[in-house]
């Protein structure tokens, strides 16, 4: 399975009111295991950054100035993302703006390229209801080391998220055969060992109690049944030769 983990920066809040993309970071995982085939893109995104969007991720408008503009580099992100799963934390944020730049580049809307979508805040919810799920505040809960992030980064976050999601789904990388699809193969295995193995020439020593031990044994059985005014009842019972029940 081909997974990508996806995260954008913005020069605001609203894709309706004309705020653009300016960062792009993808990490891509096939059978969950990271392969290192990234997309990181910067991007010139037409118009000027708003200060708090500035203030939380760092690009000012000077740095990005030189950089392409999306229109420029969509066949390049479409191929990358085309088929696969994509997991994004906050998915419907970042959809939203990637739907207004794929349809002002002439392209297919982000679901039609994705293999699937998957949003990780919604699933934090219902893993830990009624919690702070946050990336940070996933990353403390899953001791993801993320303090490295002084900023958000697409790809940085990207990163985090790859591996805030392998192990929020660990059990999926359990050693332990599943029950249904391994039992009777497990069985048939064991059935095949203990046949394979003929005891018929082992010999089981019996060691049988010393005089010294059985006499210490009789002397400990005879306080019990002073201790508790003749009432040990095993004592009358096997002597009289009745069945014992537990």
């Amino acid at each position: 399975m081909r997974q990508i983990f996806l995260d954008t920066e913005t020069t605001g809040l609203d894709p309706n009111t004309g705020d653009r993309i300016v960062e792009i970071g993808c990490v891509e995982m096939v059978n969950r295991r990271l392969t290192g085939r990234n997309l990181h893109l910067y991007l010139n995104p037409e118009r000027p950054g708003s200060e708090e969007a500035i203030r939380i991720h760092g690009l000012t408008d000077e740095f990005l100035a030189d950089k392409p503009k999306f229109r420029e580099i969509a066949d390049e992100f479409v191929e990358y993302v085309r088929g696969a799963e994509v997991i994004i934390h906050n998915a419907g944020f970042d959809v939203g703006f990637l739907d207004a730049e794929l349809r002002r580049a002439g392209q297919p809307r982000f679901a039609a390229l994705a293999g699937g979508i998957l949003d990780t805040l919604v699933m934090a919810r219902e893993m830990y209801p009624g919690k702070a799920n946050s990336l940070d505040a996933l990353c403390r809960r899953l001791e993801v080391d993320n303090t490295h992030r002084h900023f958000h980064g697409a790809l940085l976050d990207s990163n985090l998220l790859a591996e805030v999601y392998i192990r929020m789904t660990r059990g999926q990388n359990s050693l332990v055969i599943d029950e249904e699809e391994g039992s009777e193969e497990q069985a048939q295995q064991v059935d095949d060992a203990s046949a394979a193995i003929d005891l018929s020439g082992f010999v089981l020593p019996v060691l049988r109690a010393a005089d010294a031990e059985q006499a210490a044994h009789e002397k400990m059985l005879a306080d019990l049944d002073k201790a508790s005014g003749g009432k040990t009842i095993w004592r009358r019972t096997l002597a009289s030769g009745e069945k014992v029940v537990a």
